[in-house]
Parts: structure tokens; sequence; C-alpha cells
């Protein structure tokens, strides 16, 4: 028995025949009888593509002012193939009732890679390009919210991402109700779950009307140089007017930042051509029809042509795998500035020169492959497995193949393209031009040939004598596979004697710019499980690379500073003097502490050069921290005059209590409310009791309440108006140094006088300032005489 089977696809109502030849062969005959069967199957009862539905969700985020890239509020969303229909919807709500204004929101949508957004208008660093994504400003009161529809939306990862107006500078202690925004996005799209595949050189029987267009998808292979969709036959079928069809054709998808390439067709036909198309993907094809109350019938056919291909290298390994293990120094490589290593790398190249030019006949491009090499998070390094010179010719193109994944997308994607000139002296009239592009190469350079794709942008650039060596960084990359083509141009036809040069292309993944230079620190970021990064820029500079010194702080203003926010610490001396003089060694010790570490913080917190850290900064922000709040309680617990057992235990009670909540949140607003509020309740408690037990108010004179107590309230009511109220970015050097100030003075002014009867204190016992020794036994005290050094008891 043997069975030939054809089968026609379903296309919009039309039938499924199956076209089955059998052919029956009995065991005594030898001729066969065949038999036709037509087996009609329908393949939808209104022939129209099927959608589904899907909706995602992300939880709602504070939004904050921008001040640099960490401010911002990224989400990613995930659009499968064939999404016909890509709704957003933003919803924006305020987070308190009270009044807070009306703001802006604004909102950044990119595909393929987190947003590159400039919202100060601050300069780039040399040599980073970028292009601005799609932004939406949103007016927000109370509740607001505001849909984005996008039809035919591109596939893969979209980004968006918001934030409030730029920062005004205003610290905000953190606790206090301030006006707070919160931002949800969700997404809702219509896919086709059964679009047609436009098969190559088949022509397809299609109907669009206007409010049913056309969908239909095809491949295109890898080395595809061309592609062609031709629509003919056209026929609406209404009188003489039939042969006369208005169609829409659009080929590609909708990216914000390149759209579909659009033909309008009239007569019975037309055709689209796409030159150096997407590699290795499926291309969405829509026919319209934009007349009114008008379906028309078409038939539709592509074409590609694979123009250039590489010669293949079969299946054994064995080679590629002897090349690592024989050149594994260029892979842990990160410059070609050892002169050894790049005079190797030419030996090598050389090698391959001779290897590759009997292919010039027969392979119109030449494939080199690539290493690729993760060295570190956000950190990625590709290297030329035969060494990091690469040939290059006037021939023909040079291609290398760099595959980013959504991983690498967070970082910055860098070119460094120098030409090798040691034993080739390239004449001004020749240069090698590079391009480097998403999604599909560019197989035919020259100095006139733009750097562009079909569908997408690239970047170009060249290098000659004169100009030896480039650099072009690209921010936040798509995440797809990016191609590095090189050719060797010429003025003339022909290029002489040098028709073939090396070049070292060096290209890899870092987490920032040049690592956000002197003025600034690159941060990692995390949204959900997708990490990016971005610098945080210190001494006013600013910009994506920390590299615009516009609003910059001279050497002299942060030394200034530094010198400020250190010696107002020597303010807290008074304090330990008096509190000395006083007899309280142990509030005096706090001070000492509290002074020590806020010192040396604020040296090592300082955003400039002038900087000084005696040890790690994270002990010494949590010392400082500590010693502040710690300063506090023992002061107002001083001024409660309690028996010295109770005071001590709550002094070191309080501060494990204070400690622990500092290691559960350091800038908590009740880990300083806490301790003071506690503080004073047993002060006024200890107060009340004296002042109805003596019938008189305490504390009785007149005199310590105004010089004293009064001018000390005052002292530490300033200082935390001007600690949570008045502090911003540009005065914070006079404002906190002011602080310190303050709350020292108050110290000065609020502790309380010496206690007449000492000798009743257990610290104090045994003690004179006469640096003498008193020793008490069963109550009695020994007393010594210098004269006769007998001991008598009196």
């Amino acid at each position: 028995s043997r069975i030939t089977l054809k089968t026609y696809y379903c296309q919009k109502g039309v039938f499924l025949c199956v076209y089955v030849c059998v052919c029956l062969c009995s065991m005594q005959q030898k001729n066969c009888v065949c038999a036709l069967l037509y087996i009609v199957v329908l393949c939808s009862a209104d022939g129209q593509l099927t959608f589904v539905s899907e909706l995602s969700s992300k939880p709602a985020q504070k939004l904050s002012k921008y001040g640099w890239y960490g401010n911002v509020r990224l989400q990613r969303f995930h659009i499968p193939e064939e999404t016909a229909i890509a709704r957003w919807l933003f919803s924006i709500t305020k987070g308190h009732n009270f009044h807070c204004g009306q703001h802006n929101v604004t909102i950044h949508i990119r595909w393929g890679g987190p947003p590159v957004i400039n919202p100060v208008r601050r300069v780039f660093p040399n040599a980073t390009l970028w292009r601005p994504s799609l932004s939406l400003i949103l007016p927000v009161t109370s509740h607001s919210s505001i849909t984005f529809n996008l039809s035919n939306p591109a596939p893969g990862d979209w980004y968006i991402a918001a934030h409030l107006p730029e920062d005004d500078g205003r610290i905000e202690q953190k606790g206090f109700p301030s006006c707070s925004y919160f931002f949800q996005p969700q997404l809702s799209i219509r896919r086709a779950v059964d679009t047609p595949i436009l098969q190559q050189g088949t022509f397809l029987q299609q109907t669009a009307a206007p409010d049913r267009p056309a969908r239909l998808k095809l491949y295109v292979p890898e080395f595809a140089s061309s592609l062609s969709v031709s629509v003919a036959d056209c026929s609406s079928g209404e009188g003489v007017d039939s042969g006369n069809c208005s169609l829409v054709l659009r080929l590609g998808s909708a990216s914000l930042q390149h759209g579909p390439v659009t033909v309008n067709c009239s007569g019975i036909g037309c055709s689209a051509a796409l030159s150096n198309p997407p590699w290795h993907t499926w291309l969405r094809v829509v026919v319209e029809s934009p007349k009114d109350n008008r379906t028309v019938t078409f038939s539709i056919v592509s074409n590609y042509t694979v123009g250039c291909k590489p010669k293949s290298v079969g299946l054994a390994a064995d080679d590629d795998i002897s090349k690592l293990r024989g050149n594994s120094s260029y892979a842990n490589s990160t410059s070609a500035g050892n002169s050894s290593e790049i005079t190797e790398g030419i030996a090598f190249s050389n090698q391959s020169m001779s290897l590759q030019t009997p292919l010039l006949a027969s392979a119109c491009v030449w494939s080199i492959p690539v290493l690729y090499e993760e060295v570190d998070v956000l950190s990625l390094r590709f290297t030329p497995v035969n060494g990091p010179n690469v040939s290059v010719t006037n021939t023909h193109p040079t291609l290398l193949t760099y595959p980013l994944h959504t991983q690498a997308t967070g970082g910055t994607l860098n070119l460094q393209l120098t030409l090798n000139t040691t034993n080739i002296i390239l004449s001004n009239s020749s240069s090698v031009v590079a391009c480097l592009s998403p999604w599909a190469p560019v197989l035919e350079l020259n100095h006139s040939q733009p750097c562009h794709t079909a569908l997408f942008g690239g970047y170009g650039v060249h290098v000659n004598a004169s100009v030896p060596k480039v650099v072009i960084r690209l921010p936040f990359p798509q995440s797809t596979s990016w191609y590095l083509t090189l050719q060797l141009t010429c003025n003339s036809s022909d290029c002489g004697n040098t028709s073939l040069v090396s070049v070292v292309p060096e290209v890899f993944i870092s987490a920032c710019v040049e690592d956000c230079g002197t003025y600034g620190e690159c941060r990692l970021l995390r949204s959900y499980s997708y990490l990016y990064a971005a610098c945080v820029c210190k001494a006013g500079w600013s910009g994506w690379g920390c590299t615009d010194d516009s609003t910059a702080q001279s050497y002299g203003h942060q030394l200034t500073a530094t010198l400020l926010l250190t010696f107002s610490n020597l303010f807290f001396l008074p304090a330990i003097v008096v509190a000395i003089r006083r007899c309280y060694i142990t509030e005096a010790s706090v001070y000492l502490f509290t002074m020590f570490f806020s010192t040396f913080y604020h040296a090592c917190d300082q955003p400039g050069v002038a900087v000084m850290c005696i040890m790690d900064y994270d002990t010494l922000q949590y010392c400082d921290f500590l010693g502040s709040v710690c300063a506090i309680w023992v002061t107002i617990l001083c001024m409660a005059r309690i028996k010295d057992t109770f005071k001590y235990t709550l002094f070191m009670l309080g501060a494990l209590l204070i400690a622990m909540s500092m290691q559960l949140d350091r800038k908590g607003l009740w880990n300083l409310l806490g301790p003071v509020l506690c503080a004073i309740l047993f002060m006024v408690t200890a107060w009340v009791y004296r002042g109805v037990r003596r019938r008189h108010c305490y504390p009785p004179s007149w005199k310590r309440w105004a010089f004293y107590l009064i001018p000390g309230a005052l002292c530490a009511l300033i200082g935390v108006c001007l600690y949570i109220l008045a502090e911003t970015e540009d005065n914070y050097y006079y404002t906190h140094s002011l602080w310190h100030i303050l709350v020292a003075t108050c110290v000065v002014f609020l502790l309380p006088p010496k206690e007449k009867n000492r000798e009743a204190l257990g610290w104090s016992r045994g003690w004179s300032w006469s640096w003498s020794w008193r020793p008490r036994v069963c109550g009695y005290t020994l007393c010594q005489s210098g004269k006769d050094e007998l001991y008598t008891v009196t």
C-alpha cells in the first residue's frame, strides 16, 4: 500500500482540501488500482482568526521625584508573538487625603530594553549614543488613569518607567507624612492563535475587510539579504471597480521607535521589498482595506533571497575546542594594549588569513566565531576565537555576531574599534567602515551606504590612519543579536597593495559608563528578577555617567563643607567638661562617644574628594545614630534626678533597646521619638512627684527656669525644627552643622547642677577631687595620717 498526501491550508473561510492518492495492490496482481479521494473539512464556522485575551498586572509602587535613575519605578511586560492589540492602563493614586497640589507624572515606554531618559536635560558622556523613548505626561490630583493602545506591537519585553518631576532637593525625614503617589500599570492584549503562515513562493488566497484585516506571518532565515511580499489578483467583486482595489500592505511590527514598512496598493496588485530584513525571526504581514463596507479578495506571496552565506564549517567541533584551549588568554584579556599579545595576535591572524584566502571565491562574507564570556553581574565580554585581531578586506564584509540576552540589557554595550597599523600602513584615502546593528547586519558597506537595515537603525563608525581608534557606548541595549560588519573601503575602485588590514574590535557589556567616573558611584538596581545599573552622582555632578559639571562643587566648597560638619561636633567639648565637673561621668562618656563618631562619620559621608574614613562607612553611620539618640536619652533621664540604681538601669536598658531599633530601621522616626517620649515621661513623673510631695513647683528656683531650662528647651526646639523642616541638599552643610551646635549647647543648659550629697551616690563613694582615696568599712571612713602613716578609726 502506498499513500500520497497533499494538504492545502485553510485561509479565511476556504475549505481544507486533502488530496489522497491510494494505490491498492493485491497479493496476486502486480498492477495497482489508484483511487482519488477528496476530503473536505470546514476550517471554522466563519473563517475568521481566533483571538484570545491575556491580562497582566504589576503591584502598585510609590513614585519618587527624579534625581537619578534609581528614583524611577521600572516595570517589565512580555508581549507574545501574534499579538494584534496591546492596551496599557496606567493608574496613579494619591496616598494621603491632605492637599498636595497637582503633580505631573512622566511615563516612559520602550521595547527591548529599559528606557534611557534625560528629564533634567543633562549632558551625556562622550561617545554615548541613545534614542529617546515615548513619554506620556499625566497630571495627577487625587486619582488619575490613562490608557495607551498599540496595534501590532513588536513581540518581546516592553519596559515601563515612571517618576515624578525633578527633585527639589528637600530632605524629608522618614516617618513624617508627605505627599505620596502610587503607580500601577496593567496590560491587556489580544493575540491570534491561528495566524496563517506565508510560505516561500506559495500563493495564499486572503480576504480583507475594513474591520477584519488579513494577518499573516512569515519566517525570515539567517543570511537573508532581501525579502519581497507581493499582492496580486485583487478583486472586490463590486461592479466595474472590482479590479481597482485600495489596500495597505504593512511589513513588520510597531516598536514606537520604528514602525512597519507601509505600502499603499492600487489596481490589482503591489509589492513591498525589504533590504537586509531581520534574521532568524517571524515577520508580521498585515493587509488592510481602508474603504468602508468593502471586502477585498487577493492573493499574496513572499520570496526571500539568501545572497550571502559563509562557507560551512561542518559538524566537527574539535577545531573550535582546540582554539579555545590554545588561546584562552585572549578570552581573559581586557585590552589590546600589551604589545606581546598584539604580536601573537597578528601572527595568528596572518595564519588565519592564509587559511581564509582560498575561500574568497566561494564565500561572500567572513563569519568570525565569537566567545561569549560572563565575567560578573552585568559584565560580559565578547572575544573573537581566532584572537583579538580580525582580518578585513575590501572584497567582502567581515561579520561578527554578539547575542544579547534579557539579562544583559540592564548594562551598557561598549564597542571599541582599533586599527592595527603595526605591519600595514593604511593610506589616507582608505578606511575601515564598521556598522553595529541589531536584528540584522548590513552586508554592503561603503561611504555612501547608510548603517541602516530594513526595519531598524544601526550605528556606523570608521577608522583610518588619522583616527585609528573609535569608541561608542549604548546604554540599555535591546535584547537581540547584534551584528558588527567590517569592510575596507577606498576612494578608488582598487585599494592597491593594501587590500587586507587588521582591526581589534572590543565588544563588552559593563554595568555603567566608565564606572561613573570620579564623582559617581555605579549601583546595581533590581525590579523583581530584572537587574539593571545606574550612576548616582555626588558633589553637584550630574548626567548619565556623572560627567556634567554644570552644577559641580569646587574643591574649596567640598573642603568647607567637610570642615563645617566635622568641627561643629567640637561644641560637645563644653558639654563634656560641664558633665565631668558636675560628676556626671557616665553622661560625659556618652557625649564623648557621640562627638567622636559624628565627627568621623561626616568626614566619611562627604560626596566629593575631601573624604576621610577611619573605618567602614556603615559602622560609622550606625555608631553616629546610636550615640546621638543615647545622648538625648541619658540627658533627659539625668534631668529627672532619680536614684542611681534606677537611673543606670534605665541607661543600660535604653541603650540596648535603642541599639536593637537602630538595627531594624536606622532612619526610622520612632528610633528618636520613642526614647525621647519615654525619657520625658520619666522626667515629668519624677518632677510631679517631687512637686506634690514638697507642695512647690519643681525645680523650685525661677532662675533655673529662666536661665537654664527655657534656653535649653528653645535650643533643642530650634535644632529639631532645622533638622526636620529646613534641611535641603544645598544647605545641608550649614543647617546640619547648626544642628550639631544647638544640640551640644542645649546639653550644657539642661544638665542639672551637681547634687549636694554626692556621698550618697554609689559611683562617687571614696572619690575625692584632692586625688586621695578614702575607703569605707562598715559605714566608717578610714582616715590616713600623712605624718605618722597610721590608720585610726573615727
